[in-house]
């Protein structure tokens, strides 16, 4: 019984640091760049993908995937912003017809995205071996690579947590979630302060991908399930709520992890479900305002 409980709970927090992660992304994409950016999931995919292939054909380590994955994501994520959004946000009439616009943009997106993955990589699930072998944990026997993907998933989202609370760049990106307008009148540069929410969104997603793909197979298509999980644990955490996002993640990893245990396939069932009762009994999130 203790066996299956720490795997449980193992497991949970594994699939719970990487939720953590792509949450804490979509979290600064809408809750400061105000963009709900339905191809979040596509920047996992694509994350996934690149550490597949650079394992696969060059054999380099999928750890070291973070460093080469995450500041490639974070140009694309930063640069199609400069390009796209800012002009959307721009030419919009007011906020809500950006918001609009933007979530529109960004169903084009996710189909460029998957269609190109497609043609690079194939519609085949694929995946790899990597630290599969047991080790001994607590008295009991673990997958390596899960509890190394734990510690990683974990540590990025401390390191990113102290960076926003700490940092000069991190207090502005603060400042730019509760007004943009007075953040503005204070000397700080929205537009670029945007770009980078966009691109640092990016980048949680592309990591995530990266310790995802150590762990689960992965396909072209997988990104959209992705979003819908990121908008549930932001939801469940709190709009806007960085601390919000990594417990929403971590308690929908133990929800995942506990309800496939009982039965695989309701997993994605119980999340719709939590997520509609707690609109229903508490619409702010858990540490949402």
């Amino acid at each position: 019984m203790i066996v299956r409980v720490l795997d449980i709970g193992i497991a949970g927090l594994l699939l719970g640091g990487i939720y953590a992660l792509i949450a804490v992304g979509l979290t600064l994409q809408y809750g400061v760049a105000r963009v709900l950016n339905i191809a979040h999931g596509e920047f996992i995919m694509i994350g996934a993908f690149i550490t597949w292939s650079l394992y696969i054909i060059f054999g380099i380590n999928p750890l070291l995937s973070l460093a080469i994955c995450g500041p490639a994501i974070f140009t694309i994520g930063f640069l199609l912003y400069r390009t796209l959004f800012r002009r959307l946000r721009i030419s919009s009439a007011s906020p809500a017809a950006f918001e609009g616009s933007s979530m529109l943009a960004c169903f084009g997106l996710l189909f460029i995205i998957q269609n190109l993955a497609i043609l690079i990589w194939g519609a085949d699930i694929k995946g790899y071996s990597y630290l599969a072998f047991p080790i001994r944990f607590w008295g009991q026997t673990f997958a390596a690579n899960r509890l190394i993907t734990l510690g990683f998933a974990l540590a990025i989202g401390l390191i990113f947590y102290f960076f926003l609370t700490w940092s000069r760049l991190g207090k502005a990106i603060r400042a730019a979630a509760q007004d943009a307008a007075a953040a503005e009148l204070m000397g700080i540069n929205i537009d670029q302060v945007l770009a980078l929410c966009f691109g640092f969104g990016a980048l949680m997603a592309g990591l995530g991908g990266t310790l995802l793909s150590m762990s689960y197979k992965i396909q072209p298509t997988m990104g959209l399930e992705y979003t819908v999980i990121a908008l549930i644990v932001i939801v469940l955490g709190g709009l806007g709520s960085i601390p919000g996002s990594f417990i929403g993640g971590l308690l929908l990893g133990l929800v995942g992890s506990i309800v496939t245990y009982i039965q695989p396939g309701l997993s994605l069932v119980a999340y719709y479900l939590l997520f509609m009762l707690l609109l229903l009994a508490k619409p702010t999130g858990i540490l949402g305002k």
